[in-house]
């Protein structure tokens, strides 16, 4: 390459790099205005709602007063009161928003709030994969059975009942009650991730001493829950188990909650609740009979192994 070619290269990449300042520029002022815009948003519906809820409590005074005509007026206001706070809810779904404990331990005071409507696509996209992952463990699960494996009980019914849930999740439209669910049902499955991670490690460690001492089935596999041939080995599992349980149970009662909301217009909803109950009473009240039964079996072994 020539000396001039070279000149002539540099002298397009020194004129993109002075296009390249400018936009740069642009898009820093635009950031300052965005910021300031997210800021003078988020203090004007912080005054609206302290306006709306000092509104609300003279309205209820004014109620004990007030005869039939004043009433019908004090009612209707009331009701658009109610659709202002959720107007004002959507709003916030585009502002930047303090972080729950569990993020700021993880994550620190960092901004996570997505400026789009991205974070319903990206919901979306983790729902189908939910479902997709529990039917594919039905079919593997279905599989092995036929061929003589000895998987049974309540955690080849989890699999069907999870896939269920997942998709009344995938089926369940944007709205507020979706919201007031939401960040609490993606910490559930981070949390419930991490347990599955944890249950593959150590039965899949206890799995193979038993298929090599030849008392399991070389179809059996590993399972969600615990079962009483994972009693081989440390129980540090059943404290994580039990707490993905009970959390399963306050999933159902946040849902209940919502269901009985006035606004809540959605029957996935009350399906879910009903659903995360299930989980809750088949995970909890099987993982319970499975250590009791070990437990009475041999205690004195039981109490080596601890």
């Amino acid at each position: 390459m020539s000396l001039q070619r070279c000149q002539t290269d540099w002298e397009e990449i020194d004129q993109e790099y002075q296009q390249l300042q400018e936009t740069h520029k642009v898009y820093r002022q635009k950031l300052d205005e965005l910021t300031n815009l997210q800021a003078t948003c988020s203090s004007a519906i912080s005054k609206q709602r302290k306006g709306l809820k000092d509104l609300g409590h003279s309205l209820c005074k004014c109620t004990k007063t007030s005869d039939e005509k004043e009433t019908e007026l004090i009612k209707d206001i009331q009701m658009q009161i109610k659709d202002k706070e959720n107007f004002f809810f959507d709003m916030e779904a585009y502002l930047p928003k303090k972080n729950g404990l569990y993020l700021n331990l993880v994550l620190g005071n960092v901004n996570v709030t997505l400026l789009s409507n991205q974070a319903n696509v990206t919901d979306e996209i983790f729902n189908f994969l939910l479902v997709w992952y529990y039917c594919t463990l039905t079919i593997r699960e279905s599989i092995l059975m036929s061929n003589g494996s000895r998987i049974k009980g309540w955690w080849v019914s989890h699999h069907y009942v999870s896939t269920f849930l997942s998709g009344v999740m995938l089926t369940w439209p944007e709205g507020s009650m979706y919201q007031m669910f939401r960040s609490q049902f993606l910490a559930f499955s981070i949390y419930q991730s991490f347990v599955h991670f944890l249950q593959y490690y150590y039965q899949s460690g206890c799995l193979y001493r038993l298929r090599a001492l030849g008392e399991r089935n070389q179809l059996d596999l590993t399972v969600e829950g615990f079962q009483s041939w994972m009693w081989r080995g440390l129980t540090f599992l059943l404290p994580f188990l039990f707490f993905g349980h009970f959390w399963q149970l306050y999933n159902a009662m946040t849902l209940f909650r919502l269901a009985g909301h006035e606004d809540c217009k959605e029957w996935q909803v009350f399906m879910l609740a009903l659903t995360f109950l299930v989980l809750f009473l088949g995970n909890f009240l099987t993982t319970l009979k499975v250590v009791h039964q070990k437990i009475q079996e041999n205690p004195e072994k039981v109490q080596k192994q601890e």
